[in-house]
């Protein structure tokens, strides 16, 4: 989930992001036992409920295989079959398409025996997350591969420090968005008046940075404040919905230190943040009675950061 700096962080704003460990993806692959498979060909199949279902790649999966081949020398490959099992929402700002993307580039690798570095794993997803979004900064690459909160910062990853203990409850509105839709809006908008890309950035900057330093000082009710800042800052940008704002009032009603819209907007998610788990718990409760589908609470902990 994307805490603070979703969009600015395109044009060179911060942004800070959590990894939610219940939601995972797992992808498997295997060279095709089918007499009519094609060679060099990679056909994806997407596991569900009821067994798995044939899925079209999308283009950013196409070229991201592509460059997997000519990376790693294997242009010539036999055909090859790629299982995803996600359990991440598609549409809802949750990182999944880099997710999948990440998880199919490990999977190719562990099939043809090649060791690849971070380096070279994050620019293959960028490959595909550039297709999905439009442009993409790189936080989602980050945060769905690490097991850590992110801050990417000035071109920089890092491992931000935690001074307090809490939670964040993530709410999915029902309503699926697409951040490259967003993303779009937003260049418009900028390039109709570029004083507004100015504000909206330089709001953001300010709001990430301070919200970066409450975070490492133990100081969570400011912490949250930072949140809903930013959910005005973006909902006043167009990105938001009723819905959403719905949720970000429950969630303020029932206690929460802070709540706004999560990821690429115009649906998706919400976040909160809760400075008990029993705060949580009457959080998801308000946030479900509101109109929320379904919850998640991830837990935040102390920690004291460090570069990487």
């Amino acid at each position: 989930m994307i805490l603070l700096g979703e969009h600015s962080v395109v044009y060179g704003a911060p942004a800070l992001a959590l990894p939610i460990p219940e939601l995972t993806v797992t992808a498997s692959a295997a060279q095709s036992s089918h007499p009519s498979a094609e060679p060099g060909d990679v056909t994806f199949t997407m596991a569900g409920q009821s067994g798995p279902v044939a899925m079209e790649a999308s283009e950013g999966l196409r070229r991201l295989v592509a460059e997997f081949k000519e990376t790693t020398g294997r242009t010539g490959s036999p055909h090859i079959d790629v299982l995803i099992d996600c359990a991440i929402p598609t549409g809802r700002g949750l990182g999944s398409s880099a997710a999948c993307a990440q998880a199919v580039v490990l999977a190719l690798a562990d099939l043809v025996g090649v060791s690849l570095d971070s380096g070279t794993v994050f620019d293959l997803v960028q490959i595909a997350e550039n297709v999905t979004h439009g442009r993409a900064s790189g936080i989602d690459t980050l945060a769905t591969g690490s097991p850590f909160p992110v801050l990417l910062s000035g071109g920089f990853a890092r491992e931000p420090r935690i001074g307090f203990d809490g939670a964040v409850v993530v709410a999915d509105s029902g309503v699926a968005g697409r951040t490259k839709d967003g993303v779009e809006m937003l260049r418009r908008a900028f390039e109709r008046d570029p004083e507004t890309r100015a504000d909206f950035v330089g709001r953001a900057t300010e709001l990430t940075t301070a919200a970066v330093r409450d975070l490492a000082a133990g100081r969570a009710e400011a912490f949250g404040g930072r949140l809903t800042d930013c959910h005005a800052l973006l909902a006043g940008a167009g990105l938001s919905t009723d819905r959403i704002d719905g949720l970000v009032e429950a969630a303020l009603s029932a206690g929460a230190l802070g709540a706004k819209i999560s990821g690429g907007g115009l649906g998706g998610c919400m976040i909160a943040l809760a400075g008990s788990a029993e705060r949580a718990r009457e959080t998801e409760r308000r946030l479900g009675a509101a109109g929320a589908v379904r919850t998640w609470v991830v837990p935040i902990e102390r920690f004291s950061g460090h570069a990487r």
